[in-house]
């Protein structure tokens, strides 16, 4: 089981989300990783967790509508690098734990890929809080590690049903669940978003926390 996941390689303040150096330094703890996925004009899966570059880079365009270069044209000015998710793949350790979490609604021909990409991988799980990617990849491949991520909002008696779905094998919820015993009849691996601060790791080590600023 996996206890210390870094929230999109944010180990430290420092580290720029999303980004090689942040996901390399991870790794050189032992720290396993979560991170974004969308897809690119040119179908390219690259590790981003926005729809669109307006939070991060002034300019409102959505990933969807631009290609890989144009996409790292605008974040170079920010002093970003968006890698593509072979190359997060091709930096991580055989016993690098991977949560991948695709934010956009992938195509079944986006959905083989990210599959052939992650071939090399022994350790990984795929996510989503659109239910409809995971059912989509469990049809093509039915052994994978795959969950649904659930918002704050998600009531209860909702979460409890989607976990006995048979191709559901995690859960990823918002950390205000932590305390909810009603969850405790789920039988599968439960991950917590997100803990900023050693506190809460402290508090909660019997849990599968998704953290950052260790």
């Amino acid at each position: 089981m996996v206890h210390s996941i870094i929230h999109r390689g944010l180990a430290k303040k420092k580290f720029k989300e999303n980004t090689l150096p942040a996901f390399k330094y991870c790794f050189k703890k032992n720290f396993g990783i979560e991170t974004d996925l969308h897809i690119t004009k040119d179908n390219k899966i690259i590790c981003f967790h926005d729809f669109n570059l307006k939070r991060k880079f002034r300019i409102n365009k959505l990933i969807k509508n631009l290609n890989f270069k144009e996409i790292n044209k605008i974040a170079k000015k920010f002093g970003y690098y968006l890698p593509e998710l072979k190359e997060l793949v091709s930096v991580a350790k055989d016993n690098s734990y991977l949560m991948l979490e695709i934010k956009s609604l992938f195509s079944k021909k986006n959905l083989i890929q990210l599959i052939n990409e992650t071939k090399k991988l022994k350790f990984f799980s795929i996510t989503s809080f659109n239910e409809k990617n995971i059912r989509n990849i469990y049809k093509i491949k039915k052994n994978l590690t795959l969950g649904i991520c659930f918002a704050s909002t998600t009531p209860i008696k909702k979460i409890i049903k989607k976990s006995k779905l048979n191709y559901v094998k995690i859960i990823v919820m918002e950390k205000k669940f932590l305390l909810k015993k009603k969850l405790n009849i789920i039988n599968k691996p439960i991950y917590y978003y997100t803990a900023r601060n050693k506190e809460i790791r402290n508090k909660y080590k019997n849990k599968n926390l998704i953290f950052e600023n260790l």
